[in-house]
C-alpha cells in the first residue's frame, strides 16, 4: 500500500509541470513570432545535420568499444565520458576556448579567414558534442548485447566482416541504435549550456526560449515551448514504448 502511494505521488510529481503547461497556455492567442519560427527551422536543420555526423562517426566507435578489450579501449571510454560528464556550461567554455579565435585550432583557422564561434559551424559542432557521447554509450550497449558467436559462425561460412556488420550486426542492433539516436536528438536539440557560450547565433529553440523569457516573461515562452516539446519528445517516447513491448 505504501509503495503504491509513493509510486502514485512520484508519477503525479513528474506529470504536474506538463499539466500546468496545458492549463496556463493561452490557447485563444496561441501564436509564434517570426523569430520563433526561424528558431524552429534552425534547431531542426542543424539537429538533423549533427545527428547524421553522430551516426556516421559514433557507430563505428560504439561497435569497437563493444567488442574490443585492453588499455586502449579503457582510455577511449575515459575520453568518451569526459564530455558526457562535463557540465554543459563548462563544455561550452571549453569549446569556445579551443575552436574560438584565441584557441589553438581557432587561431590556426583564423589565418585562413575561418572563425568558428556564434555561427552555423559552431552550432553544428555544439550539437555534435552534445549528442555524440550519449549516442555512443547507448549504441555500445546495443552492440554488446549481440553474441560474438554469431560473427564467428558467419566467418567460418565465408562471410566477410563488412557483410557481417551490414547484414547481421546492424539489423540485430537496430532497435538499440534507434533509441540511441533518439536520445542523441533530444540531447542535441535541447542543449542550452553549450550554445549559450559557443553558438548563440543562429538562434535555435533553446536560445530563443531563453530570449523570450528574459524579454517578455514566462507566458511568452509557452507557444514555442509546445513546438520544442513536440519536436524533441515523440520519437524517444515512441521508441521507449516500442521497446517495452519486446
Amino acid at each position: 500500500m505504501i509503495s503504491r502511494a509513493a509510486s502514485a505521488f512520484a508519477l503525479l510529481l513528474l506529470a504536474a509541470p506538463f499539466a500546468g503547461l496545458v492549463m496556463l497556455t493561452d490557447w485563444a492567442h496561441f501564436d509564434l513570432a517570426k523569430a520563433d519560427i526561424q528558431a524552429v527551422g534552425v534547431s531542426v536543420a542543424f539537429g538533423l545535420g549533427a545527428l547524421a555526423v553522430i551516426a556516421a562517426i559514433g557507430t563505428p566507435l560504439a561497435l569497437w568499444l563493444a567488442t574490443a578489450k585492453g588499455r586502449l579501449r579503457n582510455a577511449a571510454q575515459f575520453f568518451l565520458l569526459l564530455p558526457l560528464l562535463t557540465p554543459p556550461l563548462a563544455l561550452g567554455i571549453l569549446l569556445a576556448a579551443f575552436y574560438g579565435p584565441i584557441g589553438p585550432l581557432g587561431a590556426l583557422l583564423s589565418r585562413f579567414g575561418v572563425i568558428i564561434t556564434n555561427d552555423p559551424p559552431a552550432l553544428l559542432i555544439a550539437g555534435i558534442y552534445a549528442g555524440l557521447p550519449t549516442y555512443v554509450v547507448a549504441a555500445r550497449t546495443a552492440f554488446a548485447e549481440i553474441s560474438p558467436d554469431l560473427a564467428e559462425s558467419a566467418l567460418t561460412l565465408g562471410v566477410n566482416r563488412r557483410q557481417i556488420f551490414w547484414f547481421i550486426t546492424l539489423p540485430m542492433a537496430r532497435d538499440g541504435l534507434a533509441a540511441a539516436l533518439a536520445l542523441a536528438w533530444v540531447r542535441g536539440v535541447g542543449e542550452l549550456g553549450i550554445v549559450l557560450i559557443f553558438a548563440y547565433f543562429p538562434q535555435g529553440m533553446p536560445i530563443r526560449l531563453w530570449v523570450n523569457l528574459e524579454d517578455s516573461g514566462l507566458d511568452a515562452t509557452f507557444p514555442l515551448l509546445w513546438i520544442f516539446l513536440l519536436a524533441a519528445l515523440p520519437l524517444p517516447l515512441w521508441l521507449l514504448r516500442r521497446g517495452a513491448k519486446h
